[in-house]
């Protein structure tokens, strides 16, 4: 397949995601201010991409087609956090838990810090 079919896949797989993503955000406002639409996606996108991953790395069942749509299009656009989640799961599989616990580590702090600076931007500039 071409690269245009590759990013047709991904881009139906993400459009179904975020669909999903938006979905299970409505049906968890009945939790009140506490984010567990969040969580479900997260924690629902971390099992689905432990499966898929299994099945596409580890099993080599899967084609590369599907894992677009699947993995990259449809799991990304339902959570990035599977990825991160995949990720780092890969790199303790092979032992590397020093790269494991930094990626974790630099991540959450990282992306934590930019969403102040973000914040904090956009407050001062606006």
């Amino acid at each position: 397949m071409g690269a245009g079919t590759d990013f047709l896949l991904v881009g139906l797989g993400g459009a179904a995601g975020s669909m999903a993503r938006y979905g299970v955000a409505l049906a968890a406002t009945r939790w009140g201010s506490f984010p567990v639409g969040t969580l479900l996606v997260n924690i629902g996108g971390c099992a689905a991409i432990g499966v898929l991953g299994y099945l596409s790395l580890g099993g080599g069942v899967m084609r590369a087609e599907t894992r677009l749509l699947l993995i990259t299009g449809l799991l990304g656009g339902l959570t990035t956090f599977s990825t991160f989640g995949l990720d780092t799961f890969l790199l303790a599989r092979e032992g590397r838990w020093g790269a494991a616990g930094c990626y974790v580590a630099v991540s959450v702090l990282v992306s934590l810090s930019a969403v102040w600076a973000g914040w904090t931007a956009a407050r001062v500039l606006g």
